[in-house]
């Protein structure tokens, strides 16, 4: 019984995010103009690690690396069918379709403590620490573009647990380089299917240009329900720079829902642009943070349903390639967690073909 009300409680989480999300999505009016065709595709390998950080003691806890690679399509490529839904879900724009897989590890802080049930402390605090996980998702999004737009929506499944390899991935690369390989591992979550629903829009909005130098500002909304994560996101980007209706901003690989932004068309020989911005999230359900479903005694925190990020970086785009180095800032993500602002580095090239 209290297995169908918690469920009931997330599902009305969920739907209240969603809302919240449609009625960001109607404050701003969508343009109908038709952006410049681009007929080649786009890959995308991106790299997340919490060791490229502005506090050295962050290494290795919570959200601690990530890696992702994504192929974009050219414009107008689609399949009569696919594209009849992608026109049917965001109306006429120039169509994109993108897929990649992904990769997060997420571990406690204590990271040298064998089991979370070992005697004395400070390891039993691991029971009131972020489980260690990973999680593998493949990821298939539509994109519609306009001038001023860009519409996301589409899929994500994998699994979390030994499967997802990253007790592999983190011990093998320590133990690569001669580090101190994490302990804790044999105590991950358990192997789980994951699957979640996702959509986002972002708004790119002029503001000036003074001296060849431009101005805008990259508003967005994003929305995802599943059994990997509920959630309504809000935020705002401001850039700075030359040639900046060349993309629609760089997106970080825990914020599903934003593929699409991989796909860009430089409109001068050299582009570039600085930028920083905040978003804010409501959080009704986090399997990595809450546990296994199903798991009466699967470890987990308490999460916080109010999670907020401060975003700093550059991007620049030359020769077809599209290189961006992303500074994360976020607030806690559950109950007990240490620190302050838990911070991370976001490295991303992508490349025409």
């Amino acid at each position: 019984m209290s297995a169908v009300v918690n469920s009931l409680r997330v599902r009305h989480k969920a739907a209240k995010a969603l809302l919240l999300t449609s009625s960001v999505f109607a404050v701003f009016s969508t343009a109908h103009a038709t952006p410049l065709q681009d007929k080649q595709g786009t890959w995308t390998l991106q790299g997340e690690n919490d060791a490229v950080s502005t506090l050295k003691s962050t290494s290795d806890q919570y959200y601690t690396s990530g890696l992702r690679v994504n192929w974009t399509s050219g414009t107008d490529t689609l399949p009569t069918p696919i594209a009849a839904i992608n026109k049917a879900i965001w109306g006429a724009g120039v169509q994109r379709i993108s897929m990649g897989l992904q990769q997060m590890i997420f571990t406690p802080r204590e990271t040298q403590a064998s089991s979370p049930w070992a005697a004395g402390q400070p390891h039993s605090s691991l029971l009131r620490d972020r489980p260690y996980a990973g999680v593998l998702l493949g990821t298939i999004n539509l994109i519609s573009d306009t001038d001023t737009t860009r519409s996301v929506f589409g899929i994500q499944a994998g699994v979390m647990g030994p499967a997802a390899m990253g007790r592999q991935l983190q011990n093998g690369f320590h133990g690569a380089i001669g580090d101190t390989k994490n302990q804790g591992w044999e105590y991950q979550l358990k192997n789980q299917i994951i699957f979640q629903v996702q959509g986002g829009r972002t708004w790119r909005l002029p503001i000036a240009e003074i001296a060849g130098i431009e101005i805008d500002t990259l508003p967005s909304a994003a929305a995802s329900i599943g059994d990997y994560q509920i959630y309504g996101r809000i935020g705002d980007m401001f850039r700075i720079g030359q040639g900046l209706n060349s993309d629609f901003g760089t997106p970080t690989i825990n914020a599903a829902g934003t593929d699409g932004t991989d796909a860009y068309k430089a409109t001068r020989p050299f582009a570039w642009y600085l930028f920083g911005g905040v978003t804010g999230q409501a959080v009704a359900y986090d399997s990595t943070l809450q546990g296994n479903t199903g798991y009466k005694n699967s470890l987990h925190v308490d999460k916080r349903w109010d999670v907020g990020e401060i975003h700093a970086g550059l991007a620049v785009m030359f020769y077809g390639l599209r290189v961006s180095y992303s500074q994360v800032w976020q607030t806690q993500q559950f109950k007990g967690a240490k620190g302050g602002l838990f911070n991370y580095g976001s490295l991303m090239v992508s490349a025409k073909f």
